[in-house]
């Protein structure tokens, strides 16, 4: 399998879990499907933690929520739409990344 495997049943919400307890990092970005659309970023040095969700024409609209103490990202009420890739980078002094492939049934 390409990057961890998350499945959901539609409706429900989801969390992709970037495993920290806390964030120490200077940027975490998250992105979807194989175009790598932006979608979530925490910035640290600008103090800023921002949700994309009117991408691909609005498809997560009032649906993103990032975790302020981990950045982990949450998709309520999915649908099969939010089905795919999600990617999170994390850099800084440990810069890392880790693929999730979604899932909805």
């Amino acid at each position: 399998v390409f990057g961890e495997l998350v499945s959901v049943m539609e409706r429900d919400s989801v969390t992709l879990s970037t495993n920290l307890t806390e964030i120490c990092e200077d940027d975490i970005l998250w992105t979807s499907g194989v175009e790598k659309l932006l979608i979530a970023r925490i910035s640290r040095e600008k103090q800023t933690v921002s949700t994309y969700d009117d991408v691909l024409g609005g498809r997560f609209r009032d649906r993103l929520k990032l975790d302020n103490q981990t950045g982990s990202l949450i998709i309520r009420n999915i649908t099969t739409k939010h089905a795919g890739l999600y990617k999170l980078e994390i850099s800084g002094v440990k810069s890392t990344s880790k693929t999730f492939r979604v899932s909805v049934y």
